[in-house]
């Protein structure tokens, strides 16, 4: 392992921000697009260790799902037991892409926000950068503009973004209101009229379905309405926010932890896949995903906050045009959460700083490419 580190992703060629060629020889742009996806205080040490043989015993005193989820997750190397919990990544993210964070080889992808809760977190991500207002998850409207609202005004994408969120702050996190911004949210069915049968079933079993949690509904309907969106509408960008890996972490039920973050890993499969089946997306579509927070260590590992060390680090997963495999040999990466937002914007061919200069830059090092 290398002692080299950088403060940007590199391999993040220029081919990103260019355009087709039309039979004239000219330049003619080609639109992409990008897929964003979050999964609320999935650690690290899960994304590039796989399961914990210690937290796996922690699972509400039952001896049967000690011995299920062993038997389903473990694995004596590290590098099966990743390619266990989340296939998708590791065959393809990390085949195709690139991951960042992986503390054990020298990386660090680190908040700067400093309070390690979801809120915090997900304006520094969005916005691209911290801000001590931001102290709480209480429903307050973001008084900052993130990413998703500045692409929703930009000409050729008002209309084509939206969001679809598990837990039910989003609409606060991401101002709906002020922004206009499409964002379906907690236990909320999809707008709109009219419904097509596949979405007025995914409607009806929101309104069916038992809520184990008021605030935050089912991962697997947060997927199945965004990949409905993808496939039935002409989006530019998309985001998915899904929560069940922290909520089952607090509850301190690392065996339903391990299972929800598989889940995820089959459902983001999905959303690719179906993206790469679809003429308009195929080849033109950057898939990121990142978390919130981290968690603690050993015991700790169902909490975060300010007082909890190492809750600052997370990770980063980055995949398609112009994204190349990042190697054993290359440097160590540090980044910070705040580049996200501006990633975000670049993939999509924008450029986010020339009018929001307090964000932090993005993960490429072809910004000034031209578009």
């Amino acid at each position: 392992m290398t002692n080299r580190r950088t403060f940007l992703a590199g391999g993040l060629a220029a081919t990103v921000f260019g355009g087709a060629t039309r039979s004239d020889g000219a330049r003619e742009a080609e639109p992409r697009r990008v897929i964003l996806v979050t999964l609320d205080g999935l650690r690290w040490q899960e994304v590039f260790r796989g399961a914990d043989a210690e937290l796996m015993e922690r699972t509400g005193g039952n001896a049967a799902a000690a011995e299920s989820i062993r038997a389903t997750f473990w694995n004596d190397s590290p590098e099966q037991r990743r390619r266990i919990l989340m296939p998708f990544v590791w065959e393809v993210v990390a085949r195709r892409g690139q991951l960042l964070g992986d503390r054990d080889r020298g990386d660090e992808v680190v908040l700067t926000n400093g309070l390690k809760f979801s809120y915090p977190g997900y304006n520094e991500m969005l916005t691209g950068a911290a801000d001590p207002r931001i102290n709480s998850n209480q429903k307050i409207p973001n008084p900052n503009r993130n990413v998703l609202e500045w692409l929703h005004g930009r000409p050729g994408l008002t209309g084509r973004v939206a969001a679809f969120c598990s837990w039910d702050v989003f609409p606060f996190i991401l101002n709906r209101e002020r922004s206009g911004l499409p964002v379906q949210a907690g236990w909320e069915p999809i707008a709109g009229e009219p419904v097509d049968p596949r979405r007025a079933t995914i409607n009806a079993l929101y309104e069916g379905l038992h809520r184990e949690w008021d605030n935050n509904v089912y991962d697997a309907l947060t997927f199945e309405s965004a990949l409905a969106h993808l496939e039935a509408e002409d989006p530019r960008v998309i985001y998915v926010a899904v929560g069940e890996t922290d909520e089952h972490a607090h509850h301190d039920r690392y065996d339903f932890y391990l299972r929800a973050a598989r889940r995820a890993d089959a459902q983001i499969r999905r959303l690719w896949e179906a993206s790469e089946a679809n003429p308009a997306w195929r080849g033109r579509t950057s898939l990121i995903l990142t978390t919130d927070h981290g968690r603690g260590e050993g015991r700790l590992w169902t909490s975060h906050g300010q007082n909890i060390e190492g809750a600052e680090f997370i990770w980063i997963g980055l995949l398609g045009p112009g994204i190349e495999p990042r190697g054993a040999d290359a440097p160590a990466v540090r980044a910070t959460q705040a580049q996200i937002a501006a990633t975000v914007a670049a993939l999509a061919g924008e450029d986010l700083r020339s009018d929001v200069p307090q964000a932090a830059p993005p993960l490429v090092e072809a910004v000034g490419a031209a578009r």
